[in-house]
């Protein structure tokens, strides 16, 4: 069995900054005749060092696609539980080595793991020169002058720049969902919308109205998509509505993935149906306007 180097984090978004930590991997895996992979977590750490669990901007399931799209083989999802939280430091890489074929590590330097934080990136160094295993420590990456992080990112969806989002995570912001029946109302105004229920625990981007493609049975759409609550039909609940131009189908109980480029407006209640239908008419021509400029 091919042993692996694995990159060590919790990855949420596998923005820029976790980007170099993979390509790292990536590097010493080849160099090595090694499997590239990742040891991750099914739950945020904070939720049981801290009390408290950050609004999160990937599902697990998007997590797992986004990292194995950069070429990780294997993705290690491990219960971030009370065991695994007071675990010394060097059991933890005594454990992936012997459970998991581990051969290798791959850290940021501001890696803390292990019982009460102990585990740092140095210690993984050292812990690797001890062991004569291939050993990665990433430094802090920054775009203009910025941090990159989840934090800083998740900011930026909440307030409605998804634009500095997708610059900072290099790549569109990304919710992959199951499509669920709605109330119809787009379908009588001749905007039939795919409606996806927002996960729990996910990162809300501001509500509005959003730049996006779909990707659906290996294609990919232009999407004019509506995150709130429809203020104009009286709605309460969040909702993920995308327009899905160019389709014709019923996409009911399918999964769709959908891909968030840019804001374009934010939520508003109309005075009529007949401005609503406009208004979206012109954003989806903004959409498909947008959408044209990116490079393939």
């Amino acid at each position: 069995m091919t042993k692996t180097v694995y990159a060590l984090g919790f990855f949420d978004g596998v923005h820029i900054g976790h980007a170099a930590l993979l390509s790292a991997c990536r590097r010493l895996a080849r160099e090595g005749s090694l499997r590239p992979g990742v040891v991750t977590f099914s739950h945020h750490p904070d939720t049981l060092v801290l009390g408290n669990t950050p609004p999160l901007i990937n599902s697990p399931q998007d997590r797992q696609r986004l990292l194995e799209g950069f070429g990780m083989e294997t993705v290690i999802s491990l219960p971030f539980d009370q065991q695994m939280r007071t675990m010394d430091w060097r059991d933890f890489l005594d454990m992936l080595r012997k459970t998991y074929d581990a051969a290798g590590f791959v850290c940021g330097e501001d890696f803390r793991f292990g019982n009460r934080g102990a585990g740092t990136a140095e210690s993984v160094s050292r812990y690797c020169a001890e062991m004569g295993l291939p050993c990665g420590v990433v430094p802090e990456q920054t775009l203009d002058g910025i941090r990159v992080s989840s934090t800083y990112i998740r900011r930026q969806l909440e307030t409605g720049d998804m634009a500095t989002a997708v610059k900072f995570l290099g790549h569109p912001h990304i919710l992959t969902g199951k499509v669920i029946h709605g109330h119809a109302l787009g379908r009588t105004l001749g905007i039939p919308t795919a409606n996806l229920r927002l996960p729990e625990g996910l990162a809300i981007p501001k509500f509005g109205v959003y730049a996006c493609r779909v990707l659906l049975d290996g294609k990919s759409y232009p999407a004019v998509t509506n995150v709130g609550t429809r203020p104009t039909v009286n709605g309460h609940s969040v909702t993920v509505e995308p327009w899905i131009l160019d389709y014709a189908g019923d996409l009911y109980d399918q999964e769709i993935t959908l891909e968030f480029y840019y804001f374009i407006r934010p939520e508003r209640k109309f005075p009529d149906l007949e401005q609503l239908q406009a208004e979206i008419r012109r954003n989806a021509e903004e959409t498909r306007q947008f959408l044209e400029k990116l490079p393939e």
